[in-house]
């Protein structure tokens, strides 16, 4: 079952299209570095594709019929969007699922402090990463600040070219002996990723000075106290824009690949079409680094509350006709791959890996050791979408994530398939994956956005 490179198969004509669909990408890469960002990008994409927004629908008594789109929003961080097929939605939907959370560092909520005339923000990351990865690194903040009165102040420091960034030190090769011999999720811990801000004392303090100047810069400039910091979500990211990589271009370097490229490619799909067979979802959530929790994760009740809205609006509302709905629903949850790696080959099984620039990747199941915590696709639904695909020419792979018992992981997959649906993980190939700079190929971009593309409308 040996997969061809897919870069051969292209005509000029299909080249073109693969770079317009990339070069898209990159916009919403730099855009959406947050979750709250992702959220309002995919907004203004939806608005821009004709989708209305669900409260107004449902604040105005309007009634959903075949070809309305609609969106809902929850919490500004997660975003579920129809479009209304022909067929009765009692019949199920084709539901694309991505999360739009990322590994980062949150700012604590009582952060900042000056030591020997620097000023810190404290922070506790988010979701699996490789600490010692995030130091030396120009790193920017992203996020809102709530006050008292409701006031949301935006804040993103370090992306404008003209902007300071912000840094977590390390400790220099000269004087690394003992910290060299320490194992590697030892050699920086959890409490040593303090971002460094500041080092210019307020003229005329003498105790915390350095602080001091911190608090009237973001006074005057943000009016925000430090008792503000409480109602706070900052978010510490690497700084910079997504870039081509590779010198032929072929492929791009990012921050949140994991899960945005899904995300992105998942939207793509759902706007290319203004009418359709059987009514098509795209929900995107927060929380599945930290296991989908709380109230914006794929555990709450937002995507099952936002569904019994729709058919109310649609005049056919009643608990039974919820569960047939989404009990008859099929579903790509979509997160990303590990793509084959041979620096590291050791880590995979080569006939069972995903590779760069051979198609969007199904895994039939992910979990840890022995299947633990995933679903397992059934091979009836498998065998239908090799079908539609293969009507549809696109390129896809199957792959599992490493070796048995090297480690595993979990995605959104396994809450769905709870109503009964079927539901199988399928997404794109990543290199660095949960590391602050990851990689993924141009053509398997596309060709996920092609394989959405055939699912939505053919399945």
């Amino acid at each position: 079952m040996e997969r061809k490179n897919i870069w051969t198969k292209y005509d000029n004509e299909e080249l073109k299209e693969l770079e317009s669909v990339n070069n898209e990408y990159l916009k919403f890469l730099d855009g959406g570095k947050t979750e709250r960002e992702c959220v309002k990008i995919s907004v203004e994409m939806a608005e821009k594709s004709g989708y209305k927004n669900l409260a107004d629908i449902i604040k105005n008594k309007t009634k959903l019929k075949a070809g309305d789109k609609v969106f809902a929003i929850n919490m500004k961080k997660a975003i579920a969007l129809f479009l209304i097929g022909e067929n009765p939605i009692e019949q199920g939907m084709n539901i694309l699922g991505a999360h739009i959370d990322s590994p980062r560092l949150d700012i604590k909520q009582n952060p900042l402090y000056e030591d020997t005339e620097l000023a810190y923000l404290d922070t506790h990351y988010y979701g699996g990463i490789k600490k010692y990865q995030w130091v030396t690194l120009p790193l920017a903040i992203h996020g809102v600040v709530v006050k008292k009165d409701g006031t949301v102040v935006e804040i993103v420091i370090g992306e404008n070219e003209k902007d300071p960034v912000v840094f977590i030190s390390d400790l220099l090769i000269h004087l690394s002996h003992e910290q060299l011999e320490k194992k590697a999720e030892k050699v920086i811990e959890g409490e040593e990723l303090n971002v460094i801000i500041g080092n210019k004392p307020l003229k005329g303090e003498e105790k915390d000075a350095v602080k001091k100047q911190i608090l009237k810069h973001i006074k005057d400039k943000y009016g925000i106290e430090e008792e503000d910091f409480i109602s706070a979500e900052l978010e510490v990211v690497p700084a910079g824009k997504a870039r081509e990589a590779g010198i032929d271009k072929s492929m791009i370097m990012a921050y949140g690949h994991d899960d945005r490229v899904c995300a992105y490619t998942s939207l793509a799909a759902m706007f290319e079409f203004d009418s359709i067979k059987r009514t098509a979802c795209t929900i995107l959530v927060d929380k599945e680094e930290i296991g989908s929790v709380g109230a914006t994760g794929m555990r709450s009740k937002f995507f099952e509350n936002t569904v019994a809205e729709v058919l109310n609006a649609m005049g056919g509302y009643s608990e039974l006709i919820l569960r047939r709905t989404l009990a008859n629903s099929r579903m790509l949850s979509s997160d990303v791959s590990a793509a084959f790696d041979p620096t590291f080959a050791s880590a995979f099984e080569k006939k069972n890996a995903a590779y760069f620039a051979k198609g969007m990747v199904f895994n039939k199941f992910t979990g840890a050791r022995g299947k633990s915590g995933s679903n397992d696709a059934n091979a009836e639904y498998i065998g239908k979408l090799r079908q539609i695909l293969d009507e549809h020419n696109v390129a896809y792979q199957t792959a599992e994530l490493g070796k048995v018992d090297f480690g595993g992981g979990g995605t959104i997959a396994y809450i769905l398939s709870l109503y009964g649906m079927q539901v199988i993980d399928c997404g794109v190939a990543l290199l660095n994956m949960h590391a602050p700079w990851e990689v993924v190929s141009k053509a398997d971009v596309y060709e996920t956005k092609k394989g959405y593309m055939a699912f939505l409308s053919s399945l």
